[in-house]
């Protein structure tokens, strides 16, 4: 039977199947997924675990061997195989061949394989004797255009409500690293705890890591000090920043342009911090007319194509201009086409 890791919770419900092969290329998927069947294990009095790690100088014999012995430790034991490819040869073949279909007694086997099974791998007949017998997890890649989906439900399994722009705002931030995305929503447990987080609290959190404030660098370019602004810009980028949340607080001053001009309150807040960035504001709307509001907002367009890789240029060349346009140093830049 063929499973993928979200099925895997269910399956594991019921009795234990006494066979299974765990696959993938998604190390955070591929891992939890072989946690979980461990865990189940132990549970169900599997407490002894062997473990080998196999390789290109890997006698297979031995393993054969090792299988058919008892436990010195407990009645029941877990055996657990590692292999960097879905590749055995012939000798391995056969024995994971055996292991699948006549497994020893009082004993899970568990195979995990750190790569994709290529459809050579799907055929052999080890594979199809895990397959008929046992249970076949695979720890499928998460695609970009799924992942903030993946981040919103993987944050309500820590009590964590992730509007759409803030689940998309940590995609881009972590791009398509799902361990990365994992340790963020983590921080994200700590640091706010339980409850519904907005686009401003994800971004929020990943300045807190950082000497340079993101936000101080929105204020510097709507008050048009465009020196201090690309000396903020060049501190987020040597500390790590990500490209993608720099454009999201950038595209939030364009925003809060746009409302001022339109009388929509574009500013909300008290105190000095809040007043030093309503008078920075002021300043950006007296110096920015409508058809450089326009400019700015198509340039702002290019950097983000330009971070996903579907326009030229590199990102942080292409922010530096922004910013310097966003500050009053550098006129924008036209749209293309």
């Amino acid at each position: 039977m063929r499973l993928n890791a979200d099925q895997l919770d269910r399956q594991l419900e019921g009795a234990l199947a006494t066979t299974w092969l765990v696959a993938g290329e998604e190390p955070l998927l591929l891992g939890e997924a072989a946690d979980r069947i461990r865990a189940r294990a132990r549970q169900l009095g599997f407490t002894d675990r062997e473990t080998f790690d196999i390789d290109r100088h890997f006698d297979w014999g031995d393993l054969l061997g090792a299988s058919r012995s008892l436990s010195l430790f407990a009645s029941q034991r877990l055996l657990e195989l590692r292999m960097p490819t879905p590749r055995p040869g012939v000798a391995g073949g056969a024995v994971l061949a055996e292991l699948a279909s006549s497994p020893p007694p009082d004993t899970v086997v568990m195979v995990v394989i750190s790569a994709k099974l290529e459809r050579d791998a799907q055929s052999s007949a080890w594979f199809k004797a895990f397959e008929q017998h046992g249970r076949v997890v695979q720890a499928w890649r998460v695609e970009i255009e799924r992942l903030p989906q993946w981040i919103a439900a993987r944050a309500r399994r820590h009590g964590i409500e992730l509007d759409s722009a803030a689940a998309e705002l940590l995609a881009g931030r972590v791009e398509g690293n799902l361990l990365a995305a994992h340790q963020e929503i983590e921080k994200l447990a700590l640091t706010h705890g339980a409850g519904r987080l907005g686009e401003e609290d994800v971004a929020e959190a990943v300045a807190d890591s950082a000497r340079y404030d993101i936000f101080q660098l929105g204020e510097a370019a709507l008050a048009g000090d465009a020196a201090r602004s690309l000396r903020i810009l060049g501190g987020l980028q040597a500390e790590g920043m990500e490209a993608p949340v720099v454009l999201w607080l950038l595209c939030r001053e364009l925003r809060a342009v746009v409302a001022e001009r339109r009388g929509s309150a574009g500013y909300r807040g008290r105190g000095p911090q809040a007043e030093r960035r309503a008078a920075a504001l002021g300043r950006a709307v007296r110096r920015i007319d409508g058809p450089g509001l326009r400019a700015l907002v198509h340039q702002a367009a290019r950097v983000d194509r330009t971070i996903k890789g579907r326009a030229g240029g590199r990102s942080w060349d292409e922010l530096e201009a922004l910013v310097a346009a966003l500050a009053g140093a550098l006129p924008p830049r036209p749209a293309a086409g």
